[in-house]
C-alpha cells in the first residue's frame, strides 16, 4: 500500500514520511527549538530496533533497513527544524510566520485540514524555510468521505469506481486546493516576478476519469519557474515515443539548475516544456 499513500521517496524503497497534523508540519518547519522527548523517542525506536534486527532474517533486514531509513529521515527533518535556507537574490517577504501555530490534533472538517495544509506550505515558500514540498490531499486507498459536499454515502476510494457527478464533485473539490495555492503563490511579490511565478507546482492524478481509467494520466503545470516556463498551453503526448513522467521531471530539474544524466525510466527532455 505504500505507493497508494506516500508521493514523496527518499530512494526507490524507501518513502519520506507523512505528516498529518497541520500543528506538527508548521512546528517542523518554524519551531526554533524541539522538544527533548520528540529525539527520546526517536533514539528509544532506534535502539529498540537495532536489537531486533540481530533476530531477523536477511530478507525482513532490508525491509526493517528501509523503516529506519524512515526513522532517520524523521530525524533530520527534526534537526533541520526552525532553520532558515540561504537566501539568493532575493529577501523573503516574511521572517517568521504570520499565523498562529495550528491546533493540536487533525481537524475534523476536511476542507479546514486542507487548506491549513496549503497555508503551512505556502508560508514555507514565503519565509524561505524550504525550497521544495509536496502535498498529498487524500490516499489512493482511502476511506475519506466528503459531508461538506454532500458526498457521504460511499468512501473515496469506492467512489473512484464509479464516474459519477459525486466522482467529479469531489474532484473538483481538490483542484479549488491548487486554485487556492495557486492565488496565494501569486499575491506574494518577490522581486519584479511572484512566489508563483518563480515556483512550479506539478499536479497529478493516478486516473483520468471514473471507473479507474489510467490510460491518460492528466498532469497540470502551475509557475513560471523563475521565467523558464511557457505557461498557458496544453500538451498531448498520447502518441509520442517519449511519454514519460520521469521526461517531464528531467525536464522540470533542468529549470531549477539539478541537471541529471538520467532520472527513473527515462534520459531524454521533454523539449516542448
Amino acid at each position: 500500500m505504500l505507493y497508494s499513500s506516500h508521493i514523496s521517496w527518499s530512494s526507490p524503497t524507501t518513502p519520506t514520511p507523512l505528516e498529518l497534523y497541520p500543528a506538527l508540519a508548521f512546528d517542523r518547519l518554524f519551531k526554533d527549538e524541539v522538544d527533548r522527548g520528540d529525539k527520546s523517542v526517536l533514539d528509544a525506536v532506534l535502539a529498540d530496533a537495532r536489537d531486533f534486527r540481530k533476530n531477523v532474517s536477511s530478507s525482513d533486514q532490508r525491509k526493517l533497513d528501509e523503516y529506519l531509513d524512515s526513522v532517520r529521515e524523521v530525524e533530520q527533518r527534526i534537526e533541520r527544524a526552525g532553520q532558515k535556507g540561504q537566501v539568493q537574490g532575493w529577501r523573503p517577504t516574511l521572517e517568521k510566520p504570520d499565523m498562529p501555530r495550528p491546533a493540536d490534533g487533525i481537524p475534523q472538517n476536511i476542507a479546514e485540514h486542507m487548506r491549513l495544509m496549503c497555508d503551512i506550505l505556502v508560508l514555507g515558500f514565503q519565509t524561505d524555510t524550504t525550497r521544495i514540498g509536496t502535498l498529498k490531499l487524500n490516499n489512493d486507498h482511502s476511506s475519506l468521505r466528503f459531508p461538506h459536499l454532500g458526498v457521504d454515502y460511499m468512501i473515496h476510494h469506492l467512489l473512484s469506481h464509479s464516474d459519477t457527478a459525486d466522482w467529479l464533485k469531489v474532484n473538483q473539490f481538490f483542484i479549488e486546493q491548487l486554485g487556492y495555492i495557486a492565488r496565494r503563490l501569486e499575491a506574494i511579490r518577490e522581486g519584479d516576478r511572484t512566489a508563483l511565478d518563480n515556483s512550479m507546482i506539478l499536479y497529478c492524478s493516478s486516473m483520468l476519469t471514473g471507473n479507474h481509467e489510467a490510460n491518460q494520466l492528466p498532469v497540470v503545470l502551475l509557475g513560471g519557474g523563475g521565467g523558464k516556463i511557457q505557461g498557458g498551453r496544453v500538451l498531448d503526448y498520447l502518441d509520442k515515443p517519449n511519454r514519460k513522467m520521469c521526461s517531464l521531471f528531467l525536464s522540470l530539474l533542468d529549470k531549477a539548475d539539478v541537471h541529471l544524466k538520467e532520472f527513473g525510466d527515462s534520459q531524454d527532455r521533454l523539449a516542448e516544456i
